[in-house]
C-alpha cells in the first residue's frame, strides 16, 4: 500500500500594498496618509468619479485564525454600513466599503486638513473661544449620529479635522467611525476589553460598562478640555493603565483656563452618565456660554475664527495669522448686564436769559430788538 501524504497548505502570497496600487480595481493609492486603530489611512484617486478620496486599510489578519480573521472583515465591514448612514456637514462621508484580497476598505471623504492633535502640538493649547466653536460644531455632528442611533466611542484630539487649505479652511469635521456602533447593536459581548483611548474614557466606560451617547458627551468634553488646558483631564503617564484607574474613579484635575465654558466641560463630563447633558444640550450650551443664545447660525456653518473674525493661524496651512474667513466679521460675544449710568448733562444756551430782567421782560425785549434792528439799517446805508 502506497501512503500520499497531503502536500502542505501553502498561504496565499498577500500583495504588496504601496502608491500605484489599485483597490478594487477601482481606487489607486497615491500615498500614506498616516495610520489609526484599525488601519494604515491612503490618500487615493477614485477613477471612476475622478476625484480624491481617503482609504482606510484595515490592518492585515495575517496570523489570525480564520474565524478570528472573519471577525475582523466582519467588523469593518459594519462600520462602513453604520458610518454611511450619517450624512453632516460636520461629519467626514463614507462613501464606500469594498473587499480587496480578501480584506476590507473603508472609503471616506479626503478632506486636506489638520487635526486638533496636531495644532495642539504647534501651539501648545487653543482659546476658549475657537474651542466652542470647534465642540458646537462636532457635538452638532454628533447629536444627528445619535438620532441615528450611533455612538462614535473614538472621540479625541487626533479624529477632529479642520481644513487647513482651500475654500473649506477652518471648516470643522468629525472622523473616524472606526469603532463606532449602532445604539442598539447588541452583537458585542462585554468583557475586559475597553473601547477607546484611556485619556478620554469616562469612568463607565473605564470600569467595563458598555459605551453609550452619555459616554460621546464626556469624550467630547474631555477632549475640548484637552484643547483648552493643553493636558488631558486625567493628566499625563507613560503607563496607560494609570490613566485608566484615575478615569474609573473619575480623578480629573479641575481646568483653569476654560473660562466661560469651565461649567459646560464639567457638566459634559460628570460621572454619572445620566447627569450628563445630551448631545444636543451639550452644544446649545457651548454656543450660549461663549456667544449667547440665537447664535447658532453663526457658529455651526462658519469656519473656525478668531474673536477679530480671522482663520486661527494653527488652521491655515503656509499662511500667518489674519487670513480672512468667508463670514469675517467679528464673533458674537453673550451680552452681559450693564450698570445704569446717569446721562451725560447737557450743554446750557449760550443764549440771552430774558428772565432775568424781572416781569417787564417781554415789553422790554421787543424794544431791544427793534433797536438793534435799526442800528444794523444804519450801518447798511452807511456802508452803501
Amino acid at each position: 500500500m502506497v501512503f500520499r501524504y497531503p502536500a502542505p497548505v501553502t498561504e496565499r502570497p498577500r500583495p504588496i500594498v504601496g502608491p500605484d496600487y489599485l483597490v478594487a480595481g477601482r481606487y489607486r493609492l497615491q500615498s500614506k496618509l498616516g495610520g489609526g486603530g484599525m488601519g494604515a489611512v491612503w490618500l487615493a484617486t477614485d477613477r471612476l468619479l475622478h476625484r480624491d478620496v481617503a482609504i482606510k486599510q484595515v490592518l492585515t489578519t495575517q496570523g489570525l485564525s480564520e474565524a478570528e480573521a472573519q471577525e475582523v472583515r466582519s467588523r469593518i465591514m459594519h462600520e462602513g454600513r453604520v458610518a454611511a448612514k450619517l450624512s453632516h456637514e460636520h461629519a467626514i462621508a463614507v462613501y464606500d466599503v469594498v473587499l480587496e484580497a480578501g480584506e476590507p476598505w473603508l472609503v471616506m471623504e479626503y478632506l486636506p486638513s489638520r487635526s486638533v492633535a496636531k495644532a495642539l502640538a504647534l501651539v501648545d493649547r487653543l482659546s476658549p473661544i475657537e474651542v466652542a466653536q470647534i465642540g458646537a460644531q462636532v457635538a452638532d455632528a454628533l447629536a444627528a449620529a445619535h438620532s441615528a442611533g450611533i455612538v462614535h466611542r473614538d472621540i479625541k484630539p487626533g479624529n477632529i479635522l479642520v481644513a487647513d487649505r482651500g475654500d473649506e479652511v477652518g471648516m470643522v469635521k468629525l472622523s473616524d467611525f472606526g469603532i463606532s456602533s449602532g445604539a442598539n447593536d447588541a452583537t458585542e459581548e462585554i468583557g475586559d476589553v475597553i473601547t477607546g483611548t484611556p485619556a478620554y474614557l469616562p469612568p463607565e466606560v473605564a470600569r467595563g460598562a458598555r459605551p453609550t451617547t452619555a459616554s460621546d458627551v464626556f469624550s467630547l468634553g474631555a477632549t475640548l478640555y484637552t484643547a483648552i488646558e493643553g493636558q488631558p483631564p486625567y493628566g499625563f503617564d507613560d503607563d496607560s493603565n494609570v490613566i485608566v484607574e484615575r478615569a474609573a474613579m473619575a480623578q480629573i484635575v479641575p481646568p483653569t483656563r476654560s473660562g466661560p465654558l469651565t461649567d459646560v466641560l464639567l457638566h459634559m463630563m460628570e460621572p454619572a452618565p445620566q447627569r450628563r447633558p445630551t448631545m444636543t444640550e451639550a452644544r446649545n450650551e457651548i454656543l450660549t456660554a461663549a456667544f449667547g443664545p440665537g447664535t447658532a447660525p453663526y457658529i455651526l456653518k462658519a469656519p473656525v475664527r478668531t474673536e477679530d473674525g480671522t482663520i486661527p493661524a494653527w488652521a491655515a496651512r503656509n499662511s500667518a495669522a489674519g487670513l480672512r474667513s468667508p463670514l469675517s466679521s467679528p464673533l458674537p460675544r453673550p451680552q452681559r448686564a450693564q450698570a445704569a449710568t446717569p446721562a451725560a448733562p447737557q450743554p446750557k444756551s449760550k443764549s440771552f436769559d430774558f428772565s432775568a430782567l424781572g416781569p417787564n421782560a417781554g415789553p422790554l425785549a421787543v424794544a431791544i430788538g427793534l433797536l438793534i434792528g435799526l442800528l444794523i439799517i444804519i450801518v447798511l446805508v452807511v456802508a452803501l
